[in-house]
């Protein structure tokens, strides 16, 4: 859990101690940046008592207060730290004003969502949050979010350190973000959380459509997020929008992993514990938040989950829902989804109609995305050549091997032209 070779903190400990150094690492993180500043001088110290706690704790047993024990001994980590650098004159003003002894009362403040923000600084970019917000928040090793993105340790490692310097280069600080500047980092708060997610739920490349590592650290940030900021409509709509997705999980591959889609999906294996918790957080917040685009896609999830077989959903709700959605936050994803809807409501070639300008759209054109949802919709409308084209071209655009293997198969089971 640290940049430094040969300091990661143990993959194999007790679940139970793994979990409480997970949730309460990154406030003894945001307790030492608040009082002392420098993140990466404050991080390191960190990890080095994550790595003590993870050796010494399944010995000795938990203590009473882990965050008090984490936080005294990463302050004493950070002091040692400095200390080895006493010749320069500015560390030992900095030694001075700390002592091992006196690691200094623990507060009870939550400072998750300043960390949060920090990590979401604007002079980063959007994989550069993702990648910071991994290892400060959501305690990944440097090694686990390489494996997940498809990069080497190295690169991963160099990534972050890049990141940490343009936040201080930035002047980022270890405070909230004043309220004109809030909302907008909120809303990066949020796009990172459901990077994280989209990664996780569908890899944009390799071998396996599933990295339950990302999706589960996904929902527990937007979990604790949400437990931090109750009464925001689009934190709980983005968890809404991540339980309602996860549910379908068990029944999203076969057995031997290929893709199965939502349509022909065992519904019966469906986890309707989180299903049940999704639909009441959006009932939740319809009653009380104005519908952003987070819980409009939640809504949209709702009534999938709802629907007890795929021809028994509501889809011109759903048509009704993605109209909206593509009026808060118009863009290619919407539209690529609203056309499906669109088709399951007025026929194929009206949906169709509603994918032709996206090819037009540099974000879209030669997307993967565009071709398979073209090459579905022309299947529903009875033209085999095209539709078998259209997948052809789907497969040899995706990097998931999954989706190819899914899409090549969907291409040869089509009748003979």
């Amino acid at each position: 859990m640290t940049d430094r070779p040969g300091t990661e903190t143990p993959t194999m400990i007790d679940p139970g101690v793994e979990d409480v150094l997970r949730t309460t690492g990154p406030q003894v993180l945001g307790a030492l940046v608040r009082r002392h500043g420098q993140f990466d001088a404050c991080e390191d110290a960190v990890q080095e008592a994550l790595l003590a706690a993870a050796t010494q704790w399944p010995v000795d047993g938990v203590p009473e207060s882990p965050r008090a024990w984490l936080l005294t001994v990463a302050g004493r980590r950070l002091t040692d730290a400095w200390r080895s650098e006493s010749a320069r004159r500015t560390r030992e003003v900095a030694v001075v004003a700390l002592d091992p002894r006196e690691p200094g009362p623990v507060s009870g403040e939550d400072d998750t969502l300043t960390l949060l923000f920090l990590c979401c600084h604007p002079s980063l970019t959007a994989s550069s949050q993702v990648a910071l917000t991994l290892r400060a928040v959501g305690g990944l090793t440097t090694a686990e979010i390489a494996a997940a993105y498809l990069v080497p340790e190295a690169t991963m490692a160099q990534r972050i350190s890049r990141a940490k310097q343009k936040v201080r280069a930035a002047g980022g600080r270890f405070v909230e973000p004043p309220p004109d500047e809030r909302a907008d980092r909120l809303d990066a708060v949020l796009q990172v959380l459901y990077l994280v997610f989209t990664e996780g739920y569908t890899s944009s490349a390799g071998a396996s459509l599933l990295r339950t590592d990302l999706t589960a650290e996904a929902i527990r940030l937007a979990r604790m997020l949400h437990g931090l900021l109750p009464d925001d409509g689009e934190v709980a709509g983005l968890l809404a929008l991540m339980l309602l997705t996860d549910a379908h999980r068990p029944a999203r591959t076969d057995a031997a992993g290929g893709l199965v889609p939502l349509a022909e999906q065992d519904r019966s294996l469906w986890d309707r514990d989180q299903l049940d918790e999704g639909v009441a957080l959006v009932e939740d917040a319809l009653a009380r938040f104005p519908a952003g685009p987070y819980l409009l896609q939640a809504a949209i999830a709702a009534v999938h989950a709802e629907a007890p077989t795929a021809q028994d959903t509501d889809w011109p709700q759903v048509v009704a829902l993605y109209g909206v959605l593509d009026h808060v936050a118009p863009g290619p994803m919407v539209t690529l989804n609203r056309a499906v809807a669109v088709a399951m409501v007025d026929g194929p070639r009206a949906g169709l109609d509603v994918l032709a300008p996206l090819d037009d759209d540099d974000r879209t054109a030669g997307h993967h995305r565009l071709a398979a949802v073209r090459a579905h919709l022309l299947e529903l409308a009875g033209d085999v050549p095209a539709a078998r084209a259209a997948y052809r071209e789907a497969a040899r655009l995706t990097t998931s091997l999954p989706e190819q293997r899914y899409l090549d198969a969907r291409a040869a089971r089509l009748p003979p032209a």
